[in-house]
């Protein structure tokens, strides 16, 4: 019996990492209580924060990070061509995330104004499914890790995967949080896409949509809240630009 093509025995992973901050593989790498219940269900095989070993034989590949070169392209092709199982973790991985915001300049400039006569070699930066089939993504700027750990076990254990179809507002409801548009504050709590159990929120700072869009957001009735409360048009549009993540809404 096969799940997404892998057996019942322990699946060997590895994880990569392209154009990022590595913010996502070290949340997998915080030495907590669930770490070695969640490493002992697969064989790591590769993971360069964590150990030396390099292998090559993985099935699952999860991947961080947005690709921003020619030589990212290649090697994200390669990691495909031998994986069973593609899974892009993080908002630069899933959309672009934060890096995407050079895409915005002219990039042949920005790189003479930043290297002067030593260029670097650099291409707009786009997210991983663009180059790649991916089978799986999870979203979250950093990830929340107890949401991929609970995904790679159903993915491991042959569960059904479920992802919230509700927006952040209603786990800032769970944890009883004033309502951040009530404090001044802008918030994209309403169109994004919950499981990150509202973190930016609940420490009183507007959500930014790093998950993208829930299942279906009511974007007319969120920009009339949001211009009532003050804010543009513009500057909304603005904020959820931010990841990139909303880049695909054809509402906004």
């Amino acid at each position: 019996m096969k799940y997404l093509g892998l057996g019942p025995q322990k699946p060997k992973v590895g994880v990569f990492d392209f154009t990022c901050c590595e913010g996502c593989e070290l949340q997998l790498a915080n030495k907590e209580t669930t770490l070695v219940d969640f490493l002992s269900l697969m064989e790591i095989v590769n993971f360069r924060e964590i150990s030396s070993d390099k292998g090559d034989d993985y099935e699952i590949a999860l991947i961080e990070g947005s690709i921003s070169r020619a030589d990212e392209i290649e090697r994200l092709k390669k990691i495909r061509e031998r994986a069973k199982v593609l899974v892009a973790i993080g908002t630069c991985a899933c959309f672009g995330g934060i890096n995407s915001l050079k895409n915005r300049y002219p990039i042949d400039e920005v790189n003479r104004e930043v290297y002067g006569e030593m260029p670097k070699e650099t291409l707009e930066v786009k997210p991983v499914k663009e180059y790649v089939q991916v089978d799986l993504a999870i979203p979250g700027c950093p990830i929340n890790k107890a949401e991929v750990e609970r995904i790679i076990v159903d993915v491991v254990t042959k569960a059904e995967i479920k992802f919230p179809k509700y927006p952040v507002c209603v786990e800032c409801k769970q944890h009883i949080n004033t309502c951040l548009f009530d404090l001044g504050q802008f918030c994209l709590g309403p169109v994004t896409q919950a499981g990150c159990d509202a973190v930016c929120t609940s420490g009183k700072m507007g959500c930014l949509g790093c998950r993208g869009p829930f299942e279906a957001p009511n974007f007319e009735a969120f920009f009339d809240i949001a211009k009532e409360k003050g804010f543009s048009k513009d500057y909304i549009k603005e904020r959820l630009s931010f990841f990139n993540a909303f880049s695909e809404v054809k509402d906004v």
